[in-house]
């Protein structure tokens, strides 16, 4: 496994340059030939988050204000890393497939491909940061210093996804049918999350503990703990210990996937 990790790091090394250039050619290849070009990166996201508010406030009636925050800006908060971490749950998944041809026409490395895809949706993700910023500045709340960990929980779910990217990336070039599953519990995963309401919340302590084994879950809950609530990451050492569990699990499986199927991936594409 070490030797694995060390080939990975060198070939990360190796193709820096390359990581930087491709992320930013994937962005700008998604909205060409479109006529609002960039403008759907952040259109899409707020038809969204207008859709939910809608639903939950006018329609169901139960948007009421949460610590002095609309509810509107406190969905807004846990939406704003699901936008970026559902593009990758499904998008990640089938990354390597959807470049194979840099795996069999050019040999590229394939632990590579992951890292700039994530890359890629993390400048998307950057935008609607400041979009959410100024948001919650023209209804009158003023970036603290709780904002200072955003970028934690950045790194956080970035490096996540990077690791699930690699290994789901792997198992859905050997079998389109893991893609396909993947895809069906993506769903799943958005309404287990959190996103829409507060794991804190749920009266069973062992029901809580359960679904913060859900990165989604972490990451969500941390937003608005920098936004909303003002609680540092390390006041909840519980989700702190399942996202970390989480993440040296899959760590350990794409590591391992990684060094047996690495060879066997160009020759199925």
């Amino acid at each position: 496994m070490a030797e694995t990790i060390r080939k990975i790091i060198k070939e990360h090394k190796t193709y820096k340059n390359q990581i930087l250039m491709l992320a930013k050619s994937d962005l700008i290849k998604t909205y060409r030939g479109a006529a609002l070009g960039w403008a759907w990166a952040i259109i899409k996201p707020m038809i969204t988050l207008f859709v939910f508010w809608f639903a939950f406030s006018i329609g169901l009636r139960h948007g009421n204000p949460v610590e002095g925050y609309s509810y509107f800006l406190w969905l807004t908060a846990g939406f704003l890393p699901w936008f970026y971490m559902q593009e990758l749950i499904t998008g990640g998944a089938g990354c390597i497939r959807k470049y194979s041809h840099l795996v069999t026409k050019m040999r590229f490395p394939i632990s590579i491909i992951p890292t700039y895809y994530n890359l890629s949706h993390l400048y998307i993700h950057l935008a609607l940061l400041i979009i959410t910023m100024v948001l919650f500045i023209c209804a009158g709340h003023m970036p603290d210093i709780y904002l200072l960990q955003i970028p934690i929980y950045m790194l956080m779910m970035v490096a996540f996804f990077i690791v699930y990217s690699l290994l789901t990336g792997m198992l859905s070039a050997i079998s389109k049918d893991f893609q396909n599953l993947v895809r069906s519990l993506s769903t799943v995963v958005f309404w287990m999350s959190g996103i829409i309401y507060s794991v804190d919340d749920i009266p069973s302590r062992k029901l809580r503990i359960i679904l913060k084994f859900n990165p989604v879950t972490v990451i969500s809950s941390g937003y608005r703990r920098a936004f909303i609530y003002k609680k540092w990451f390390w006041q909840d050492k519980v989700s702190l210990c399942c996202f970390l569990i989480t993440f040296i699990i899959f760590i350990i499986l794409a590591l391992r996937s990684y060094k047996k199927l690495r060879e066997d991936i160009p020759d199925v594409l």
